[in-house]
């Protein structure tokens, strides 16, 4: 089941660069950010609201505030520079670029989660690492 919701993200993920590069054209990245920011922050709400997942906020942890800030410090971070680099390149340039997060985020979880690294992620990193040369040059 997970690889559905992982492959609605990646159809998400693509859409979302086409409609960010029509979307930027003529306007400050940054304060596309925000708006988008804004949108995502009314929806991903509405759906906790939706589907009763609010009054489990008390029982999170310092751990998981601690690293549910960081991992929003690192989306937006994440989507200031993408904007930026849509705003300035090619969708079918940037978006691969975009995608080496994979490949960067398989070396992280074997270095800090200690995530077994399999001849068939290794290999996919690499392709991936590959793919994303072949597209930028």
């Amino acid at each position: 089941m997970w690889w559905i919701y992982a492959l609605l993200s990646a159809v998400f993920a693509a859409l979302t660069a086409i409609f960010a590069k029509v979307g930027i054209k003529g306007v400050d990245t940054d304060l596309a950010t925000g708006i988008r920011t804004v949108i995502i922050l009314l929806l991903a709400w509405a759906i906790v609201f939706y589907r009763g997942s609010n009054h489990t906020i008390g029982s999170l942890t310092k751990l998981n505030w601690t690293f549910l800030v960081l991992s929003g410090c690192a989306t937006g971070l994440s989507w200031i520079f993408y904007f930026k680099a849509l705003q300035l390149g090619k969708v079918s340039q940037v978006a691969p670029v975009d995608k080496l997060s994979v490949a960067i985020a398989i070396v992280l979880s074997v270095v800090f989660l200690g995530e077994p690294l399999t001849f068939k992620s290794a290999a996919g990193a690499i392709l991936i690492i590959a793919g994303t040369l072949v597209l930028i040059f």
